[in-house]
């Protein structure tokens, strides 16, 4: 089932919606990466313990930092990267601006550049800067030592709905145009992240064949096939608090693929995406295609009341 549907799902992506009014079955997610050995990330030891509940493994060992577990090089999650009154006051402008369905039963907020993932196309198409309202998060992200020099191209509110079966499915997020670092601001609602070891390393999927070009300019060099065989038969759940900073980069970005799974959504949740150019927009080949995108992405407009 290729043709767009009214619920905004389309081929194998689907929602609760779907599923039930063409009699869709989806194999569960959640079912399959159960059947592996499970393994959580402690936010203040940064680094993964064995369990899927990550509050539970968060909790059983009181002593952070004095028990050893599995490192994962590419994971940051700053807790509380916004304050109680800014979220509250974020959600608050993020509904004020329009929201359009998305899949597997999300909505959400696209501001930057148009793409073409499949022929490699980038056109500025429609794409004005983004709201002024949200401008301090970005601002903010020159606080963290990680995206000190991070400059958005692509900023994409996301909407997780329960009662929809709001999900994403495991996936890398683009390699040809998506630079290394993947950031998310959640500002609604708690969440996980689930990662499992990309083991197929198909060249063209993922456009994954385009970061030969750039890999030595990584922040954090890959992992070897040595290194990746302690994460084999292994499904890596990332926890995602509310008001929270997650980046994936380095291994944890190029090496594995992420989902969030409908199970661990329980209440609307909302993030922001955040996206950077790849080094080649930036400074190489194709840098008289990125500068146009990266003027743009220096303007903040305001909201027009009615």
């Amino acid at each position: 089932m290729n043709t767009l549907r009214p619920c905004g799902c389309k081929g194998v992506r689907t929602c609760l919606t779907c599923e039930q009014d063409f009699e869709i079955a989806k194999p569960s997610w959640q079912q399959q990466f159960q059947q592996l050995d499970a393994w959580s990330y402690c936010v203040q030891c940064k680094c993964l313990f064995a369990g899927w509940d990550t509050k539970a493994v968060q909790e059983s060992h009181p002593e952070h930092g004095q028990a050893k577990g599995l490192p994962l090089p590419g994971i940051l999650v700053q807790d509380q990267f916004l304050s109680n009154e800014e979220g509250v006051q974020l959600m608050c402008d993020l509904d004020a601006l329009p929201w359009v369905i998305s899949q597997s039963g999300r909505r959400k907020q696209n501001f930057g550049p148009k793409t073409n993932f499949k022929k490699r196309r980038l056109q500025l198409g429609t794409f004005d800067g983004f709201p002024a309202s949200t401008r301090y998060v970005q601002q903010r992200f020159k606080s963290v030592p990680l995206l000190e020099n991070f400059q958005s191209i692509e900023q994409c509110s996301l909407e997780y709905e329960p009662s929809k079966g709001a999900s994403i499915d495991p996936h890398v997020d683009d390699c040809w145009i998506w630079g290394e670092r993947v950031v998310t601001v959640n500002c609604l609602g708690d969440a996980v992240l689930t990662l499992n070891l990309y083991e197929q390393q198909q060249a063209a999927k993922y456009n994954l064949n385009v970061l030969a070009e750039y890999e030595q300019q990584l922040l954090e060099p890959l992992l070897t096939s040595e290194q990746l065989a302690a994460y084999k038969g292994k499904v890596l759940r990332i926890p995602m608090p509310n008001l929270s900073l997650i980046v994936l980069y380095g291994p944890a970005r190029y090496q594995f693929e992420h989902a969030v799974l409908r199970e661990d959504v329980q209440e609307r949740r909302v993030c922001i995406a955040y996206r950077e150019f790849t080094p080649m927009y930036i400074d190489g080949k194709q840098k008289d295609q990125g500068d146009p995108v990266t003027q743009q992405s220096q303007l903040f407009w305001p909201i027009k009341s009615n």
